[in-house]
Order: C-alpha cells, then structure tokens, then sequence
C-alpha cells in the first residue's frame, strides 16, 4: 500500500502562503499584538510620531545631553494616533497608579514617555522595551501603563511634564504636545556661575546670541535647585512654563516644549548653543562678567523691524559686576 500521507493534500508541504499564516497563528497563541504585527506588518514602533519620538531621543544622546538614565521625553498624543495604536495595547493594562496631581484638561489623554531609569542611547535599539504609552484616567489625577516599558513605569519626573503639559496645552489653545527634559552641560555650567531669575536668564542668553530672541522672545524661565521629580519642583516649573516655553533648573538640566519634535528639540539646542557661547567668551574674557555689545535697545530695534514680541519687562535690566 502507497503511503496516504503523500497523496493527502491536506498533509502535504504547506504553501509559502500556508506558511504564513500558520506562523501567525501561532503567534497568537503568544500573543495577539505580536501577531498583529505579523499580519499587518506595521506596529506602534512604526508610526511617523513614534519614529519622530525616537530620533529626538537619538539626536539628543549624540549631543551628550542624556549620560546614562539622564534625561525624559512625553508627547501628548493626538486622538488618531491612540486610533492607530488602540489595537496594540496590552489586552491587560496595567494598575491604576495614583499621581498626588489633578489636571482636568488631561482628563483621558494618552502620552508616549520614556520609560524610568532607561537610557536614551538605547531607545533607537529597542523603542517597545524603553519608551511607553500610558493612559490617564478619567478623573485626571492616574497613569496606567497601556503599551511598552515591560515591567517598568514611566520617567519619574513624569508628574513634572503632566503639570507642564497641563499649562503649555491651556496657554498654547492645546497646540503644545511635546515636553522634553535634557541635562545641557553649558546651560548648567551658567546657573553655577551665576544665580539668574527669569530676568536675568533670558537676558544673558538673548545678548550671547540674538537668535535666541528671535526664536524665544517670551523670556527662558528659571527655577532654583530642587529635589528632581518632587511635587515642589513640578509646581515650580509648571507655574514658570505660563509665561516661558522653556524652563532650566539650576544646576541640573532644561526643559523645553513645543507644537511637535522638531520645535521642542530645536529650541533646546538654540538655549545650549548660547550658553555655550557665553561661556567661551567670559572664559577667553579672563572668567569676568561679559560687556554684551548688544544694547537693550538693539534688542527693541530688532524686536520692532521683525515684528516680535519680545518681553519689554526683561529689558533694562542691568548686570552687576
């Protein structure tokens, strides 16, 4: 007798398409996300503003803003991007996790965060192990961790971008939805020569680079030293973030915010570059306090041709030696 097994064509060779869809299956098995991916051949890792996330956080560790765990990123998620990536989210979500804060205006949103204690060198190789996406509950005062960051929980200075998100999305008539964390060497080096409030700050950065003006006409806010991610400095920094797009807390790093990756990213590189600059010229100035060429007036005649506006408060504001 023949053997049967070879004339069944239920039993034979399975087709590459055969194939395929055996391996999904099985992937089901594992997991219905992962199998998603397979049959779909796209993932949350793939979306334009998940790709956008990650290459700031690249761009962002090749300027060495992000030494090890240094540093945290979150983007405000737009209701078609929680769409596009609701059929991804664990089939479980995670435990509600109390915050100790309250925004009714971020009532129900969803963040993309960096995860805590992972490294921003690492981000690019394996975005779903470090970065994550988390829910707030209706109540505005809870995160769940929904995608991503197994076993962890995001940045734990999150409960200061979830005030800043709250302030920047109030005054920025919900345009705001990036809020990104750095530890910039030159702008920290500045607030340990100098003890500058907002005034002085953004003085100092505008007549070192009159770009900074340009892009940053409101002003850079300033917070004195806190203990990081602690409700003091997150109220500290939120209250600054009304008035000012960018914040530095002295002696440790920036955070800045923007409409999207590009504008958040491109305003801290502006504000490091200037304290850069700065601190060349009072170092090649023997360590003494710089006499800006640039005048207050200069900086009006400038504001005034291009139509900025520029916080006339800050001006006339005169650094003693």
């Amino acid at each position: 007798m023949e053997n049967q097994t070879s004339q069944n064509p239920q039993n034979s060779q399975p087709s590459g398409a055969q194939s395929f869809f055996d391996d999904a299956a099985r992937l089901f098995d594992k997991g219905i996300s992962k199998a998603r991916t397979v049959v779909s051949e796209t993932s949350i890792e793939q979306r334009s503003f998940v790709k956008a996330f990650v290459r700031l956080c690249h761009d962002g560790w090749l300027q060495g803003w992000h030494e090890s765990n240094g540093g945290n990123l979150s983007y405000r998620m737009r209701p078609e991007d929680v769409s596009a990536c609701r059929s991804f989210f664990n089939e479980t979500p995670g435990e509600w996790v109390a915050m100790g804060i309250q925004a009714d205006s971020l009532r129900g949103e969803f963040f993309l965060v960096t995860g805590a204690g992972r490294h921003f060198r690492s981000i690019p190789l394996d975005p779903s192990e470090n970065i994550g996406i988390i829910e707030i509950n209706q109540m505005g005062d809870a995160w769940r961790l929904v995608w991503g960051i197994p076993g962890g929980r995001p940045t734990s200075e999150f409960p200061s971008h979830f005030m800043i998100h709250a302030v920047r999305k109030a005054v920025t008539a919900g345009e705001n939805r990036v809020v990104y964390h750095a530890h910039t060497p030159n702008l920290i080096a500045l607030t340990l020569l100098d003890q500058l409030d907002s005034r002085g700050l953004s003085v100092t950065l505008w007549k070192s680079m009159t770009e900074c003006a340009i892009m940053v006409p409101s002003g850079i806010g300033a917070v004195p030293w806190m203990v990081p991610g602690s409700q003091e400095i997150a109220v500290a920094t939120s209250a600054a973030m009304e008035t000012h797009p960018a914040v530095v807390w002295s002696q440790h790093g920036t955070f800045t915010t923007g409409p999207d990756f590009d504008a958040a990213f491109g305003l801290m590189h502006i504000l490091e570059k200037a304290a850069g600059i700065y601190l060349s010229a009072r170092a090649a100035n023997g360590g003494d306090q710089i006499d800006f060429a640039v005048s207050d007036d200069d900086l009006r005649a400038m504001a005034e041709q291009l139509g900025l506006p520029i916080r006339a408060e800050y001006l006339g504001w005169f650094r003693s030696n």
